[in-house]
């Protein structure tokens, strides 16, 4: 077992936006950044080209519950229905690091990120609070994902939020 302690860029807590965690010294912020950064941006192929998930990914679904996906053409048809329905919503989204760490194996490493996604829709904005355990895999010259795992611990919603226009 390796006894190895994670190298905790965030480590004051300060809330960060994605450029901030991009610009970070600590293992993988600059990926974690453009993963976040493709999902706000509806940017498919850049995060094509950073995802491989030899594993699935779980990941947060609208309705709040668990979306469990495990292979390649489900993470494709999940990603691009999300999408198309975040463009169909007229929604927005961006997010909040509010604590990162990481740590680095060599060929394979591992982060840990406390985030807020923020939804807005209809001028009102939804605050889901999560964790994401995301394992890192190196390919070539590039570290890829290959495991995201989130869990949603809290939300805040305004009122109306959600509601039929």
């Amino acid at each position: 077992m390796s006894t190895d302690r994670p190298a905790t860029a965030l480590e004051d807590q300060q809330v960060r936006t994605l450029a901030e965690l991009a610009s970070e010294q600590a293992p993988f912020a600059a990926e974690t950044a453009e993963l976040f950064a493709s999902v706000r941006d509806h940017d498919f192929a850049t995060l094509a080209a950073r995802c491989d998930d030899d594993f699935g990914i779980v990941d947060i679904n609208p309705a709040g519950g668990s979306e469990v996906i495990r292979d390649r053409a489900g993470w494709e048809a999940w990603f691009t229905h999300l999408f198309a329905q975040l463009d169909v919503m007229g929604a927005s989204t961006d997010t909040e690091i509010h604590r990162y760490d990481a740590v680095d194996w060599g060929d394979t490493g591992m982060s840990v990120v406390e985030f807020v996604q923020l939804l807005t829709v209809g001028g009102l904005t939804g605050r889901f609070t999560c964790i994401v355990t995301i394992v890192w895999k190196r390919a070539g010259d590039r570290w890829v994902e290959a495991r995201w795992h989130t869990s949603l611990v809290g939300t805040e919603l305004p009122e109306g939020f959600g509601a039929p226009a």
